[in-house]
């Protein structure tokens, strides 16, 4: 049953980053370092091999004269997301009420 899971969300900041940018359309790098609790450099190493993957795209672009970065799932990164919690549930036994 773990051959289901995705090896790319083994992370727990990877996990945390699709879980935070699934649920919106997009999200700045300061937020979600604010959410997650990580440093910059932590946070941007996850997002590049996210990116790489294809399952985070990048916005860059300025807002006012201040750079700015944000991140939303693709399709595909959203789809194996949703992929991955449901092998989680298969592997948690379900009780009877």
């Amino acid at each position: 049953m773990i051959e289901q899971l995705n090896k790319a969300f083994d992370s727990r900041v990877r996990l945390g980053i699709m879980a935070v940018l699934v649920v919106n359309e997009w999200v700045d790098h300061a937020r979600l370092k604010e959410l997650l609790g990580v440093t910059d450099g932590n946070l941007a190493s996850h997002l590049a091999a996210l990116e790489v993957i294809g399952y985070v795209q990048v916005r860059k672009r300025f807002i006012g004269k201040r750079p700015n970065t944000s991140y939303k799932t693709t399709v595909a990164g959203g789809r194996a997301f949703r992929q991955h919690l449901d092998a989680i549930e298969k592997l948690i036994p379900r009780k009877d009420v």
